[in-house]
């Protein structure tokens, strides 16, 4: 398709559009190159951490809400990072009157890092004017104006149930909760292990103590209880008349 160009899949209100976003989802962008490269170092880091903690709920067994959610970010943050990385060095630029060439002999239409998001999803369900008590006077406006592409809806629909189902997905005690408090938990459970093993010591210290006080005074009293030897007694049985 050539760039800008467009046609209907059901009525007029879902259109495959294609047109090229250099920004964030739904037209969103930081200006100029450093702006695109900071966007996507920043799309990088975050699917780091969007993994790393995908990775610990699965083995945590949470629930499966969480994981189809979090499972929906992460592969909709990956495919738009294959856009902006890989596109710009491997395509050439898309323009209306012509179709980007893969691979061409002049190289890319960008560097690493600077390639376009491709979105063609358009969805203008409703348009008309605003009326004039709005304050925006006769302004012709769109319903839904934004293309967007699957990535972008699959992050969007991810994050929309986490916050719908928030509550339940990092109540206390949860694989979603314990995952991002791990550190702290592990550190406060050696802290009472080693609070119990100490109860334990002193405990066991105490038991030796009594012990031993036990052991001297029956050994005290053994003394008492048993009679002095007489010594005039044996010198007259060893002495008989």
């Amino acid at each position: 398709m050539h760039l800008g160009e467009e046609f209907n899949v059901i009525g007029d209100w879902f259109r495959l559009h294609f047109t090229e976003n250099i920004g964030m989802a739904f037209g969103l962008k930081l200006g100029g190159t450093i702006g695109k490269a900071i966007l996507s170092n920043f799309r990088i880091i975050a699917l780091f951490f969007i993994g790393w903690y995908l990775v610990r709920i699965i083995r945590k067994n949470a629930g499966m809400g969480l994981v189809a959610s979090m499972s929906l970010i992460f592969a909709g943050a990956l495919g738009n990072i294959i856009d902006s990385v890989l596109y710009g060095p491997i395509f050439s630029e898309s323009t209306r009157i012509q179709i980007a060439e893969f691979l061409p002999e002049g190289g890319g239409y960008a560097t690493l890092l600077q390639g376009a998001v491709v979105d063609m999803l358009y969805f203008p369900i409703a348009s008309g004017y605003l009326p004039d008590w709005m304050g925006f006077g006769d302004r012709y406006f769109v319903f839904f104006r934004p293309v967007f592409n699957i990535a972008d809806a699959s992050i969007t629909t991810g994050v929309l149930l986490i916050l719908v189902f928030q509550r339940k997905f990092f109540k206390k005690g949860s694989a979603g909760a314990d995952v991002l408090g791990s550190d702290r938990t592990v550190k406060d459970k050696n802290s009472e292990q080693s609070k119990v093993d100490n109860a334990d010591v002193q405990k066991e210290d105490s038991n030796s103590v009594e012990d031993t006080d036990e052991k001297k005074t029956i050994t005290e009293d053994v003394k008492k209880e048993t009679p002095a030897p007489d010594n005039n007694s044996n010198k007259f049985e060893s002495n008989p008349d």
